[in-house]
This record gives C-alpha cells, sequence and structure tokens, in this order.
C-alpha cells in the first residue's frame, strides 16, 4: 500500500511539474520578448515596435517562400522573392539595432503572424495567390502605419532613424502587391 500511494504522489507530482511546464511553453515568442523587455530598462514603446516589427518581418520572409513555392502567378511569385530579399536584409538590420539597445526580440514569429503561414501553406495556386496579394495589402497597410507612428515618435533615435529608412522599402511593397490585386481583380 505504501508504495502505491509513494507512486500516486511521484505521478501526482510529474503531472503537477508537466502542467506548470506547459503553460510557460504556450506563450508564443513574441510575448516572451515583451516580458523579458518590461524586466530591462529599455523604453517599452520602442521595444513592443520592435518586437511587433520583428514578428511580423519573420512572417513576410516565411510566406514570400512559400509564395515562391505554392503561386501560380509569376508575379506572385516574384514579389514573394522580394519579400524574402527586402525582410530579410531589414530583419538583421533590427537584430544588430536591438542587440546594441538592450531590447530582446523574438526568435520565431508571434502566435498571430503564425496563424497567417498555416493558413496560407494549405493553400496553392491561384486560391494561394489571391489569399497571400489579400493579406500582403493589409498587412502592408498596418506596417506602414506602425512603422510611420515609431518614425515620428519613437524615443530611441536610431530606432526612429530604422523606422524612417524601412518606411520607403514598405511602400514600395505595398504598391507592388496592390498593382498585383488590380491586375486580379481585372481578370
Amino acid at each position: 500500500m505504501k508504495r502505491l500511494t509513494l507512486f500516486l504522489l511521484l505521478l501526482l507530482g510529474a503531472w503537477t511539474f508537466q502542467a506548470c511546464n506547459s503553460n510557460s511553453s504556450e506563450k508564443d515568442s513574441a510575448e516572451q520578448a515583451e516580458e523579458a523587455n518590461d524586466d530591462k530598462d529599455v523604453r517599452e514603446d520602442d521595444s513592443e515596435f520592435a518586437v511587433k516589427a520583428a514578428s511580423g518581418g519573420l512572417m513576410e520572409v516565411e510566406l514570400g517562400r512559400l509564395a515562391q513555392q505554392k503561386a501560380q502567378s509569376q508575379r506572385v511569385k516574384d514579389f514573394g522573392a522580394m519579400m524574402v530579399e527586402d525582410h530579410t536584409k531589414a530583419n538583421n538590420e533590427l537584430k544588430t539595432l536591438a542587440t546594441a539597445k538592450n531590447i530582446s526580440l523574438p526568435a520565431t514569429m508571434g502566435e498571430e503572424h503564425r496563424k497567417h503561414v498555416d493558413d496560407l501553406s494549405k493553400l496553392s495556386g491561384a486560391e494561394f495567390d489571391r489569399e497571400y496579394i489579400d493579406l500582403m495589402v493589409k498587412d502592408h497597410d498596418e506596417d506602414i502605419k506602425h512603422f510611420k507612428e515609431a518614425a515620428d515618435d519613437a524615443k530611441d533615435t536610431d530606432m526612429k532613424a530604422f523606422a524612417a529608412k524601412t518606411l520607403p522599402v514598405l511602400q514600395k511593397h505595398h504598391d507592388a502587391v496592390k498593382a498585383i490585386q488590380d491586375g486580379m481583380k481585372n481578370q
């Protein structure tokens, strides 16, 4: 009887330990980065901008790769290639800046961005093209707004300069994807 009780206590302890650990691993990488930044002496607005930009940039690269593989239209594939190239460059610049500013960035994209990748990875051909392009128009609308706010209002001058430098690239992406979307509507 003592062995059974001891076994049950060990089992209960292991289950409790597992339950505690599973809650912490359920937080997405962006949330973990934001929490790490809360514990540092960094400006909250600037760190939130950096975390959101990093997560979004990771999504742009991953979706660009998917577009190169799954898109039907060559224009969409070419747009995906541009996303991979430009956002990889911006992501690397942001990593360097964040390191210098002691800002933690997510190692992987946040849950919201991951959902977009997961949803689009199930599609291919014309359906992928349409959904990807619609998402890219919406996403770049949001990115431009987000980066403009940081370019205007960031407290850190280097973060402000990064946002201002990246803004024309995002506008170029928006113009390109809007033209693709308009072309799809006219077909």
